[in-house]
């Protein structure tokens, strides 16, 4: 039986993963032929943001775990790609199937396409055009060296028809984070501090900040900070705090009051919060996604992105880093003016069943050409 290894390092994978190990499950209990090894990188080893993934999304315990710990990027991308190249040569899979655009992302791929182990990327195609972005560069790497492309969005697969990849190479199936949160909605639930902090649905802002440009600059980050309490009108804002914010934010003077500083939050918390949120404010691409399905406003502190679709089909606008052009937007809001948005073609919840389904596909096939 040919055997998948599916990779994971870092929060944003987790939630990918999920639906393709379901449904590959599903499949195998209904008498498929592939196997899959899950291969956890250890790129991010928090429990707040790993272990508390595993277990509320159902993830199965990896099967191997690299535990990279921190370090540089190249540091990371080293480490990942000699421990699991040590891992394909001591027992090799049949493909390397790599979801989203972190650091372990690309250096797995690398790792497998050098061992002539084939690469399916999910998530494949998307673009921001920004190239100072450590993720942009990750994107446009495995994309160079990937066999069988998944997609999320015609955007994506025009991208990828424009970079000469040929049409029978690309599967457009739509989105696993999708998949994720429908199978999660009746699961999602209150954080623990709902009551302490007052909260009520429709009554407060969900920030999210995590970006160089935003956050690295403490007296830019500051000014952003004052924009987005001025412009939220005294409502609070819950700010989970990524690791890589949490060091401006220790050297800022103050923090506004309304902006309430809580821990990284659980999958199950975080969509709870973002689901009865007034409007989302992030620099994260991800979430983008998740308020486009869920319906809520979400206002994006970027020039650009590579979930374009949230833009042009759902709630999301991008706003830009200029601290000067929250307000504007805030006041849009706050009049009742956001768009409604719909949610993008095959933001359906099958997006897993399609991927298993398309690569037990290719491998029967490759198995029948072998056999002729």
């Amino acid at each position: 039986m040919p055997l998948i290894d599916i990779i994971a390092g870092a929060r944003p994978n987790f939630m990918k993963i999920a639906p393709i190990i379901r449904a590959l499950e599903a499949r195998q209990t209904a008498g498929g032929t592939l196997r899959y090894r899950l291969v956890h990188t250890g790129q991010h080893y928090d429990a707040r943001m790993s272990g508390d993934f595993f277990a509320q999304l159902r993830i199965p315990k990896p099967d191997v775990n690299l535990e990279v710990g921190s370090g540089s990027q190249a540091e990371q991308t080293a480490a990942i790609m000699t421990r699991y190249e040590r891992l394909l040569l001591e027992a090799p899979s049949q493909v390397c199937l790599v979801v989203g655009d972190v650091t372990s992302t690309m250096a797995c791929a690398i790792a497998a396409q050098k061992l002539c182990i084939p690469v399916a990327h999910v998530e494949a195609g998307i673009r921001s055009g920004d190239w100072t972005m450590p993720e942009e560069i990750n994107r446009m790497v495995t994309d160079a060296i990937t066999n069988w492309f998944f997609t999320t969005s015609e955007v994506a697969n025009a991208n990828l028809r424009r970079a000469g990849i040929e049409d029978e190479r690309i599967f457009f199936v739509g989105n696993t984070m999708i998949d994720s949160l429908l199978a999660n909605l009746p699961r999602l639930r209150q954080p623990p501090f709902w009551g302490e902090l007052g909260l009520q649905a429709g009554g407060y802002f969900v920030l999210t900040l995590h970006r160089p440009a935003n956050v690295d600059q403490g007296e830019g980050f500051a000014r952003l900070l004052a924009a987005i309490s001025t412009g939220t009108r005294g409502l609070p804002v819950v700010f989970p705090v990524h690791p890589r914010t949490a060091k401006t934010l220790r050297e800022l003077v103050e923090v506004p009051p309304n902006v309430r500083l809580v821990d990284p939050q659980p999958y199950l918390e975080f969509n709870y919060l973002v689901r009865s949120a007034k409007a989302v404010i992030t620099d994260s691409g991800g979430i983008t996604e998740e308020t486009t399905l869920l319906g809520v406003p979400c206002l994006t502190l970027r020039d650009s992105t590579e979930r374009p679709e949230t833009v042009t089909i759902g709630t999301n606008e991008l706003i830009g880093t200029d601290p000067a052009k929250l307000g504007p937007a805030l006041d849009r809001l706050f009049a009742g003016e956001w768009k409604q948005g719909a949610i993008p073609e095959k933001w359906d919840g099958q997006t897993g069943p399609r991927i298993a389904a398309i690569l037990e596909r290719l491998f029967t096939d490759a198995a029948e050409s072998k056999s002729v």
